[in-house]
């Protein structure tokens, strides 16, 4: 109420006309309660005011108005930015209240500027409160008047450019520069040296003066590595000389610690880090902070080399990393030194091999910088490395071959706005959010696709966060290993395993399949006799009905154990299933393995995928007779209403399963490979014995069923595999055999409706035209998929559905259902296979599957619910 009664008049759509396009921040002024301000609403600000906020607004270039003698701020989106958390409460702030830890620097620029005067600064430092602490930051700074309608300044308009990483990269560059040319005059003063003291009293002397220190000494530690002995050091002008014997304990906890840890100890002020005693015995050789490195050999402490302040100090990560080139330098150059003495104190005849020995010495130590770099650019692995705001800095010669690049195409740029990656849609998006995440410390791991000039490739890709001492990220490693030929080789195993079962399967699915032959084949030969008497006929009838369908059973548990058939789960009888294929397990294991299988009379559910238990029982199966070498018992149990294994999620739950165990009399599994059985590709047996699928496929088909897998084995005396299934009631199976039998019944009739037929084969073609006519439709033949489309085209209307094999030449059935769902969305398809790879994917599809061989009374039926569903607008049947 009391805004409403302060709002003039003419503070309408108009007055906030100036506002318009101003982004975020325009919006916010919008909504801003300037009556509050020293400027008052919005309908009252003179025009030069809004003039100047309308200029500012649109820019994408941080500006901020300071208005009026207390500098109320008003800025636009780019500003708000580099605002951070002080945004929106800094709009319509003072800008001494808003910054106040820089109050007189704007105290300043308000004081110039209300005076017609400019300011600009290049590459100016401010210590800013970010993120709850003070930064050093530096910007770009410019300042102007802004003057009212009568010509008087009126306000200072200021242009914020933060060029912070581009200040912080360049000392970065200049301190590895200082660094590279130290250790280079460093190396040549010492180089020519060959007494150790010598080589470290100017080391410490250069090192010293170089870091602006008070004291810088190196000494040996004793045998019992507490005692050691400050043998020569450097010290500046006022600072005393601490040679001299000393105990380590006495400097306290933290540097016995860290030192015998091969760490450096690094004290900022003893006084404020360590306990009083501690920091009294620095104190008194009047040391207030230090950094001592440490040399381990064989894994003990021999010797100490350390930069002193005598007062407090904030040691940088370049000082520490400076101390550590050095120190290892040093006692490298001094090794040598002692070596090279020892060559010359040895037998005369020795020497010139000794020397040259040494001087191989000496060249590796010179090479080994330039080694370690020709490792990293041969390297076969892709690596680089990238700052924290994820620019490429360097790349490996492996990885810039993998894009026909050079260094210079890539460096300085986004790493995910690369070659490497701006070929694979999604791709860029998902590494700048992994390089994001590592910039915060997460090691990230991925396995990804990329499109790249020689192809797509498959690649393991990590990235690391790179620490300094201090444990603060300094930079990321990305690395890339190339895993396309293995992943290739991988799903070559993976066939392998599959035909390597088959083949097992083979002579018994051959014989099972020459029985129903012999079957098949004498009811026919009995049907041709013409005095055969009716009962007779109907009992051969019925007989090669029977064995019809019980081959097409085995066909589709041969297809589904080779993973070549669409598969579902469905409510079965455990226990009869496992009798049912208890034969195929006893020629599976051979004859001199006694097999043994266990199961209550009374029937027990579970709801899982058939085909893949079977084929779950054959890897156990399989594995059992390895494990016992052709000989000894398998034993299969079932259980009923057993709770799950300790180990599950769900244990203690009071879920209930079915459990099938198979228990061998082989070797067992040692314990250290308990954990990793069930990993892909992982085995025990010899070359050639296995491709280490079995075992996978099992625990899979366990988990994604709702169950579990355990397994308990002791060397020498066996192994029992026990398989966990959700057990589902007697209600469960009676609904779904109900659904199932919902169909049952005489083959509905075609009512004349109009079928197009799409089969390559002439005899199939043939025998499925007459079948569809008997049962009452109007049958068109078309012999391939660009022939039913020439057919379509003419009369697509006068048909009610497409009933098309799967597997033909040129376009298959699939591709023809799709074509036909783009051009006539309305017209049901129903496709038929006996074995199709596309098909073990139907879902994705979306096509009615009728599986051959099929009854006539299911092919009625699929075609009588397809043209009935689109009689009622249902669309083209989908599955």
């Amino acid at each position: 109420m009391v805004s409403e009664l302060m709002r003039d008049p003419a503070d309408g759509e108009a007055a906030h006309s100036f506002l318009l396009g101003g982004g975020e921040l325009g919006e916010l002024i919008r909504s801003h309660d300037w009556s509050v301000t020293p400027l008052g609403p919005i309908a009252g600000w003179p025009q030069s005011l809004k003039t100047a906020v309308s200029l500012l607004l649109p820019s994408p270039v941080p500006i901020v108005l300071l208005w009026g003698e207390k500098g109320v701020m008003i800025y636009n989106d780019a500003y708000s930015v580099f605002a951070g958390e002080r945004h929106p409460q800094l709009l319509g702030s003072e800008v001494r209240e808003g910054w106040a830890e820089v109050a007189d620097f704007n105290d300043n620029v308000m004081r110039v500027g209300l005076a017609g005067g400019t300011l600009s600064y290049r590459d100016q430092e401010l210590v800013l409160a970010r993120r709850g602490k003070p930064e050093r930051a530096w910007m770009n700074l410019d300042y102007s008047p802004v003057r009212d309608e009568s010509g008087r300044p009126a306000g200072v308009i200021a242009i914020v450019v933060e060029v912070t990483d581009r200040i912080l990269a360049e000392r970065r560059v200049q301190d590895s520069e200082a660094r590279l040319r130290f250790l280079d005059a460093l190396g040549k003063a010492t180089a020519p040296s060959f007494d150790a003291d010598e080589v470290m009293a100017t080391t410490t002397r250069m090192l010293g003066e170089h870091l602006g220190v008070s004291i810088c000494a190196y000494a040996d530690m004793d045998e019992d590595e507490d005692g050691f002995t400050i043998r020569g050091d450097w010290s500046s002008t006022g600072s005393p000389s601490i040679v001299g014997r000393y105990n380590l304990k006495a400097f306290g906890r933290l540097a016995v610690e860290r030192l015998h840890a091969g760490l450096p100890l690094i004290v900022h002020d003893n006084r404020a880090e360590l306990a009083p005693d501690e920091a009294a015995t620095f104190q008194s050789i009047g040391i207030g902070a230090t950094i001592c490195m440490p040399l381990v050999k064989n894994g003990r402490l021999t010797a100490l080399m350390a930069i002193h302040d005598k007062d407090p100090r904030r040691w940088s990560d370049s000082e520490l990393a400076l101390l550590t080139e050095v120190t290892e330098r040093s006692w490298a150059h001094i090794e040598r030194v002692r070596s090279q003495l020892e060559v010359r104190a040895a037998e005369a005849r020795f020497r010139g091999a000794l020397e040259a020995q040494v001087a191989e010495r000496t060249a590796a130590l010179q090479r080994s910088e330039a080694s370690i770099r020709t490792i990293f650019q041969t390297s076969h692995l892709y690596q680089g490395l990238l700052s924290l705001d994820g620019v490429m800095v360097f790349a490996n010669a492996t990885s810039l071959a993998a894009i026909d690049a050079e260094l210079r195409d890539v460096q300085g740029r986004l790493y995910w706005e690369t070659p490497w990656f701006t070929g694979t849609p999604g791709m860029p998006e998902t590494i700048r959010a992994a390089v994001q995440r590592a910039a915060q410390g997460s090691a990230e791991s991925l396995s990804i696709a990329l499109n790249l000039p020689a192809g797509l490739r498959s690649f393991d890709f990590t990235l690391r966060p790179v620490r300094s001492e201090s444990g603060a990220i300094t930079g990321i490693v990305p690395e890339a290993v190339e895993t396309t030929a293995r992943l290739k080789a991988e799903e070559a195993l993976r066939q392998a395993q599959k035909l390597e079962a088959i083949g097992q399967l083979t002579g018994g699915v051959a014989h099972d399949f020459n029985n129903l032959l012999t079957i098949i084949r004498s009811s026919i030969d009995f049907l041709r006799r013409p005095d055969l008497p009716e009962e007779r006929r109907r009992r051969y009838v019925d007989a090669v009905a029977e064995t019809a369908d019980r081959a097409a059973k085995l066909t589709g548990q041969l297809l589904a154990f080779a993973r070549r058939q669409a598969l579902k789960p469905e409510v079965f009888e455990v226990g009869a299933r496992l009798r049912a294929v208890g034969d195929m397990l006893g020629t599976l294991i051979g004859s001199r393995i006694a097999l043994d299988i266990e199961a209550p009379e009374e029937p027990c559910y579970a709801r899982a995928d058939v085909s893949q238990f079977e084929t779950a029982l054959v890897n156990m199966a399989v594995n059992a007779r390895d494990a016992m070498d052709g000989e000894g018992r398998l034993t299969i149990r079932l259980s009923v209403d057993q709770p799950g294994p300790p180990h599950a999620s769900e244990a203690g739950s009071g879920k209930r399963y079915v459990v099938v165990s198979l228990t061998d009399t082989g070797v067992g599994i040692p314990k250290e490979f308990l954990g990793r059985i069930f990993e892909p590709f992982f085995t025990t047996k010899g070359v050639g014995k296995g491709t280490g699928l079995g075992l996978s496929q099992l625990f899979g088909f366990a988990k994604q069923s709702g169950g579990e897998v355990d397994v308990q084995s002791v060397v020498g005396a066996g192994t029992t595999f026990t398989v966990y299934l959700p057990q589902v009631g007697p209600a469960g199976a009676a609904i779904e055999a109900g659904e199932r039998g919902m169909s049952i019944g005489a083959p509905p009739s075609g009512s004349g409706k109009r079928i197009l037929l799409v089969e390559d084969n002439v005899d199939v073609g043939g025998f499925a035209n007459q079948t569809l006519r008997d049962l009452g439709y109007v049958t068109t033949w078309a012999a391939n998929a660009r022939e039913a489309l020439s057919v379509l085209e003419r009369d697509a209307a006068d048909f009610d559905a497409v009933f098309s094999d799967v597997m033909m030449p040129g376009m298959n059935g699939v591709e023809l259902g799709q074509e036909i769902r783009r051009r006539y969305p309305g017209l049901p398809v129903v496709l038929t296979s006996g074995y199709s790879d596309v098909l073990a994917e139907r879902g994705r599809h979306g096509f009615e599957l009728l599986h051959k061989p099929y009854s006539v009374e299911q092919l009625s039926r699929i075609l009588h619910d397809a043209t009935s569903r689109r009689d009622r607008g249902a669309g083209a049947g989908a599955a």
